[in-house]
């Protein structure tokens, strides 16, 4: 018996024997009842969805970075583009291309909440559900929209869809913490563009809308295309001649309210004092 003396709180435990000396390890796959092999196997995935043309984008998105890992967070835009979301295939694909292990592509997929886990309809709707935006209406805007797209009489829920992920028609539901927009609250967005100074009735015409099929016009940004799409303009793939590309990019981008402050700087001949620009010091060469 090993001894270790007196403990922390005077407890008993290890006070005369370490753990390890008083007891043997308990085999863990032993005394498992699942088969051993189960729990360290890794399934492989079909990955044949993504076909000669997504291979071809993907490794293109590559050649962009010095260290190919980076090329991660698009690709993973790139696997939405083709599945509505990130399945174990489109983390086997982006581990593989990128010669990353899936543990590695499921900690980026998991961390951040663009990464869909289950498919998405054919429109994101994202309502702001922070500070600013729930006083202004956002939280009774978030309500009215689950109300509205539930069944049942049960209230769609966060990242739950309407309609079959994927047709014409179908809306994902998601409360969001903060659009940056707070001077256009309360904000909704549909594939990440944005219709400013909603009410719960003008949220649910937006709706409506979309489940009907039509495209209404963002109040500001490019115009308003399916979530796919979208995610894979966010892969950095665009239409090749100029008119498609303007076509997709060109909408108004800025508000009255945002430039209000500018506006009226202007006005006034207010202008910010010249910010110090000291000399950098001198790195000592090793």
């Amino acid at each position: 018996m090993s001894s270790t003396g007196s403990t922390y709180g005077g407890s008993s435990v290890g006070a005369g024997t370490t753990h390890q000396a008083s007891a043997p390890d308990t085999d863990v796959l032993g005394v498992s009842p699942v088969p051993a092999g189960h729990l360290v196997a890794e399934v492989v995935e079909d990955l044949s969805v993504f076909d000669g043309v997504t291979t071809e984008r993907a490794r293109a998105i590559i050649t962009r970075y010095p260290q190919s890992r980076s090329a991660l967070l698009p690709m993973l835009h790139l696997v939405q583009s083709v599945e509505g979301r990130v399945s174990q295939a489109g983390i086997q694909f982006c581990a593989r291309e990128l010669n990353l292990t899936a543990a590695e592509v499921s900690a980026v997929a998991t961390f951040y909440t663009m990464y869909k886990r289950k498919t998405c309809g054919e429109h994101l709707v994202s309502v702001c559900t922070n500070t600013l935006c729930a006083v202004l209406g956002g939280d009774e805007i978030y309500q009215r929209l689950g109300e509205h797209l539930g069944e049942g009489g049960k209230r769609l829920g966060h990242n739950e869809t309407a309609g079959e992920p994927g047709s014409t028609g179908s809306i994902t539901l998601e409360h969001a913490e903060c659009l940056a927009a707070c001077d256009l609250g309360p904000v909704i967005q549909v594939n990440y563009e944005f219709y400013d100074n909603q009410t719960p009735e003008t949220a649910l015409d937006l709706v409506q809308a979309l489940q009907r099929g039509e495209k209404p016009a963002p109040t500001r940004g490019a115009p308003l295309r399916d979530f796919r799409t979208a995610e894979l303009e966010l892969a950095g793939f665009w239409p090749d001649d100029e008119a498609g590309y303007r076509s997709t990019v060109d909408g108004p981008s800025a508000a009255v309210e945002t430039l209000r402050g500018a506006k009226l700087a202007e006005d006034r001949g207010w202008t910010a004092p010249a910010m110090p620009n000291p000399p950098l010091p001198e790195v000592e060469k090793k």
